[in-house]
């Protein structure tokens, strides 16, 4: 039968129609642990029953409503979301509905506050596949097809502190991942953000942060950015923040309102209620320091567990934002087929990364179980 859906996506042959905290299960019944958390997205884990209930108590009232009015709601989530910013000055909040959407929103946002256009970008980074995100992307395979590309983009390469000197009272915004997650889950260093922070303070350029994966606990913290001891100008979220249900959000420095007047940016479900509801139960999970305190815990156990690997090169990453850097890059499609067949599903990231992105409420039992079958499928590499 002919499928009526473009080919965009290379989807395995089976459908998962079923989930409760860690696993899922396909529409033949077999169960899988899931180290996907649905490509970093659902980090409180499937059917978590406080996001259940905010979302259907919000059903039963209003599903949508345009930002014709105003929405308590959407107050109350960016009351939560700017509560856990470790930092000196206050923020403002803008939804929508991806972290495409927040990117382009943060990029729109830095040209009209500073005036100018060159944005600067990383070798190897991902933003997003709309336009503007795409042009910040800093990945030609992602490029290929689609010039010519947004103007005013340059990519450095990342973690070199000799490149930083392209930031100039030129630039508009820099814009990078703490941690590159399709580029390979390539960590920032430390010095090396502070380094950037230090230039754009110094040329009246702004930081984003994209922290659509790294943000929302996924690293031991609320926001990734709290390890770098750095203030943000923009940062952007969206994935973890509905686990599940589509919200993104670009949050900035309050000082930055102005260049955001009325009508400069929109979006029809931008803020969405049933959105709003999935968030606000979120925030509150999140800001849990029991839950953050066991990514930290379960990072440490699988680190530890998947060490000493003949088959891997090393292992790199920031609390479960976790990559297993195979030895042998012919191997990669190989071992997660072998991974399904042993029923644990994991992700790819570059062409010989293993990425493991588990909910972040994974149990020790579960992470054991994990590493059981990590190490018995790469132990045959």
């Amino acid at each position: 039968m002919m499928s009526h859906l473009f080919p965009n996506y290379n989807k395995l042959p089976f459908e998962i129609v079923e989930g409760q905290g860690s696993y899922v299960k396909d529409e033949h019944g077999q169960q899988y642990l899931d180290f996907t958390s649905g490509i970093g997205v659902v980090n409180l884990g499937y059917g978590h029953p406080v996001v259940q209930e905010a979302l259907l108590k919000q059903a039963e009232t209003l599903w949508h409503m345009p930002n014709l009015y105003n929405s308590q709601l959407q107050e109350t989530v960016a009351t939560q979301l700017v509560q856990q910013i470790p930092a000196s000055e206050e923020y403002a909040v803008y939804f929508c509905n991806s972290g495409a959407e927040a990117n382009e929103a943060a990029l729109k946002l830095a040209r009209k506050a500073t005036g100018r256009t060159q944005i600067i970008s990383f070798q190897q980074s991902f933003h997003g596949r709309t336009f503007g995100a795409m042009s910040a992307t800093g990945q030609e395979s992602i490029h290929a097809g689609f010039g010519p590309l947004v103007p005013g983009f340059t990519y450095l390469p990342f973690n070199d502190a000799a490149a930083l000197a392209a930031i100039t009272a030129d630039t508009a915004a820099v814009i990078l991942e703490l941690v590159q997650g399709e580029g390979g889950v390539i960590p920032a260093e430390k010095g090396w953000v502070q380094a950037v922070a230090a230039h754009c303070k110094d040329t009246g350029t702004l930081l984003i942060i994209d922290e659509i994966q790294t943000g929302m606990g996924r690293t031991g913290t609320f926001y990734a950015f709290a390890h770098y001891g750095i203030e943000p100008d923009i940062f952007t979220l969206a994935k973890g923040l509905g686990n599940g249900i589509p919200v993104g959000a670009m949050i900035g420095k309050a000082a930055l309102q102005t260049a955001f007047g009325a009508g400069s940016h929109g979006s029809t479900f931008g803020g969405n209620k049933l959105a709003m509801a999935a968030a606000a139960a979120v925030c509150q999970q999140i800001s849990e320091a029991p839950l953050q305190h066991n990514v930290q815990a379960r990072s440490a156990q699988l680190m530890d567990g998947l060490k000493d690997l003949p088959a891997v090169e090393t292992l790199r990453g920031r609390g479960l934002m976790i990559g297993i850097v195979l030895a042998d890059a012919d191997t990669l499609q190989q071992v997660m087929s072998h991974l399904r067949e042993e029923q644990l599903l994991a992700l790819k990231a570059g062409s010989r990364v293993l990425r493991l992105l588990p909910p972040l409420t994974i149990t020790e039992e579960e992470t054991a179980a994990g590493i059981a079958i990590l190490r018995r499928v790469l132990a045959q590499c």
